[in-house]
């Protein structure tokens, strides 16, 4: 199946359409299910709640539910709704474990319950036992369909149970292995199995290093993980050792998706991505929290402005590089808070250290600093013809650069130090803190250098 670009989806959707307006159900079929689950989505998304409800009596559960795992959760609710409560149910049922997991987890506690009353005992049971894990915690978003096989079987064995089991496994290219405590012993890829010999027992081919993953441990750290070590598939264990399920790849993309949206709506200084279908009053209110806060820090920089007006009497010309000086130490700050919250989100300020880190964004700032004050002196002087104000701008550039850079990078390890997430040290956190200081680097020196400015 090919990824069909916009345009290829609108002729196919054309040949759907005239079968639903004709009945033909056939011709609906074989066009619809051609299609990979990915397109579909797209397509269905977009239909009038009536045509779906038509499709809803053209596919079976088993295919809806296809459809269903490639449509974003937080947009999902309404198509379960709509579907006639023992069909949706069913689609629950005939969905891998995870992804209806993680739909279920976005509906209302008391349509939960109802759907699960609905679905077979075995299938309503998979569910629940995820239900109960903490949110973003590897138990939330691991899957129970997996094959497992037991260290004392054969080759031979363990190849006619993998074909047995494989229809309803997530992924077979990793097989684990437990003992007869349900331990997890080992894992063995299916290329080992094709290769190995008949007779050959599971326990001399297996792998026994085999890297696993808390239950509860953060979703975040598992994502690490699995891009660390480049694997398909990570194994959940309970404190014991029990295997209880498995976290693919597939989950760890969305994962990563969904942890790269939040951080970046906390540097952005909202509590999470406005949704587009959000109307203004509750796109506002997720905003207007962080844009008080700034207003009091901004009021604080105007106050900061005011203590100095005896020094602009003096000189006005001064007020017109503030918006200069505090402007280079919004976005130099903004700059090493980016690189200190993704070497903090990837662990590299691990590997290398915090001292290392901050030496080196000291130096960033003194290079970048003395480059911008050289500069910035030769303009000014050109400009006004006045050697000491271009001096005092360029040294007033040159520590504020270095400040602010410093500030950047130090508010973040200081909020993880204290297990607060990085990412809310926001840029226009960042931008405002900086300000307060670039006015009162530039403004205290000027006061203090005053006699060779006139």
């Amino acid at each position: 199946m090919e990824h069909l670009d916009d345009q290829e989806r609108q002729e196919v959707w054309s040949n759907v359409k005239h079968a639903l307006d004709y009945d033909h159900i056939d011709q609906f079929r074989a066009e619809f299910l051609e299609l990979h689950p990915y397109d579909q989505a797209k397509i269905f998304s977009d239909l009038e709640v009536d045509v779906r409800m038509q499709i809803y009596t053209y596919l079976s559960p088993e295919e809806i539910a296809d459809v269903m795992e490639h449509i974003d959760y937080e947009e999902i609710e309404p198509f379960f709704t709509e579907m006639d409560p023992r069909f949706a149910a069913q689609v629950f049922a005939d969905m891998s474990t995870d992804d209806a997991v993680d739909i279920l987890n976005e509906l209302e506690k008391e349509k939960v319950a109802s759907f699960l009353t609905m679905m077979e005992n075995e299938a309503a049971q998979e569910i629940k036992d995820l239900l109960h894990y903490e949110e973003k915690t590897a138990g939330s978003i691991m899957t129970t369909e997996f094959v497992v096989v037991n260290a004392t079987m054969t080759i031979r064995e363990a190849m006619v149970h993998l074909r047995r089991e494989a229809p309803d496994a997530e992924t077979i290219y990793y097989t684990y292995v437990i003992d007869e405590d349900k331990k997890l012993a080992g894992v063995i890829s299916l290329r080992d199995l094709i290769v190995s010999e008949e007779e050959w027992l599971i326990s001399d081919v297996m792998n026994e290093r085999v890297v696993s993953v808390s239950v509860g441990e953060d979703q975040e750290e598992v994502a690490r993980m699995v891009r660390d070590y480049d694997f398909l598939a990570l194994p959940v264990v309970d404190f014991q050792n029990h295997l209880l399920g498995i976290i693919t790849v597939d989950d760890i993309m969305d994962v990563m998706d969904e942890e790269a949206n939040e951080d970046y709506s906390k540097l952005a200084a909202v509590s999470n991505v406005d949704s587009p279908d959000e109307n203004a009053f509750d796109s506002a209110k997720k905003r207007l929290p962080w844009l008080v806060i700034l207003l009091f820090l901004g009021s604080l920089t105007a106050s900061l402005i005011g203590r100095f007006e005896s020094t602009l009497s003096v000189y006005p010309i001064l007020a017109v590089f503030i918006p200069l000086i505090a402007g280079m130490a919004g976005n130099t700050g903004t700059q090493a808070l980016a690189v200190a919250v993704r070497g903090i989100a990837t662990g590299e300020i691990d590997k290398q250290g915090k001292a290392k880190m901050m030496v080196r964004e000291a130096g960033t700032g003194l290079i970048t600093g003395v480059s911008c004050g050289v500069i910035i002196t030769l303009i000014v002087y050109f400009w006004q013809g006045n050697l000491f104000l271009g001096m005092l701008v360029g040294l007033s550039i040159l520590l504020t650069l270095i400040v602010a850079t410093l500030a950047g990078s130090l508010v973040p390890l200081i909020m993880h130090r204290f297990n607060i997430d990085p990412a809310v040290a926001s840029g226009p956190f960042i931008t405002t803190i900086n300000d307060i200081i670039s006015i009162l680097i530039y403004f205290g020196m000027a006061t203090a250098f005053m006699n060779l400015l006139i």
